[in-house]
């Protein structure tokens, strides 16, 4: 047991398998991408002690946890155009911009070499500032690793969706950074969540933010439920779907307002 939370707690799995960290949360907590999500109380427990994972259930001092049903943390978004993604920016900028939500790192440090670096399509600009926002920042979840996740997940997701092979290029070597680095460089609970990242896998916050770029529902409201988010990782991790999303309308071909 890594950490106990009042609506979650973080296991920790001794071997080289990723997810390394799983989190057993209950319906009222953050849906991460390692989480399993129970329909129950969590049962009482506290860090350090022992709990076990595998054929699909979960051993928690005397309870047994077993999964009745999984879901997607990396659903497909469908096709989408370039020109869409471009049109969408503003509108997500400007919400982020109007809220009062700010990220926990200055984003014209470490932040602005990855966002030109992405958006350029240079490797080195993109890997140097990724090394740097590993671990950069208090909390669990430092807020340069919830920058660089963010980034990641619209690469990847975007990416494919509209078909822009040279985001998902740099979404792969980003994910080799991460799988390299992470789990010497941040904490284990991020670490985590970085590893999901580079696969696509987001909190359901994210991911409603993602479809509703696609335009699958209001983007306003998904944007609003995200920046909530902790401390600043709602704000980091928006900023990091910003910089990502504008990172593949550019590579794709397509103009970006303001930039």
């Amino acid at each position: 047991m890594l950490a106990v939370f009042p609506l979650g707690v973080y296991l920790e799995i001794r071997t080289d398998v990723e997810p390394f960290v799983v989190a057993v949360v209950t319906g009222e907590a953050t849906r991460l991408p390692n989480a399993v999500v129970l329909g129950d109380p969590l049962p009482a427990t506290s860090a350090g002690d022992e709990a076990a994972v595998g054929d699909g259930c979960i051993e928690i001092g005397r309870v047994t946890v077993r999964v009745r049903r999984w879901w997607d943390p990396a659903p497909a978004l469908g096709p989408l155009g370039v020109d869409r993604l471009a049109q969408m920016l503003p509108r997500f900028a400007q919400i982020c911009d109007d809220s009062a939500r700010r990220p926990g790192l200055d984003p014209d440090g470490a932040g602005a070499l990855l966002a030109s670096g992405c958006a350029e399509g240079s490797l080195t600009s993109a890997i140097t500032a990724a090394e740097q926002l590993m671990g950069l920042g208090p909390g669990l979840t430092p807020s340069g690793d919830d920058m660089l996740a963010g980034v990641m997940v619209a690469l990847r997701q975007f990416g494919r969706a509209a078909g822009v092979g040279k985001a998902v290029w740099m979404a792969d070597w980003l994910a080799a950074t991460v799988a390299f680095d992470a789990r010497t460089r941040t904490t284990p609970i991020s670490a985590t969540l970085l590893h999901c990242a580079a696969q696509g896998q987001a909190c359901a916050e994210a991911l409603a933010v993602l479809r509703g770029i696609a335009g699958h529902h209001p983007l306003g409201p998904a944007v609003r439920g995200l920046l909530r988010l902790g401390h600043t990782s709602g704000a980091d991790l928006a900023w990091g779907l910003r910089t990502g999303l504008a990172a593949v309308a550019r590579l794709g071909g397509s103009p970006v307002p303001g930039r």
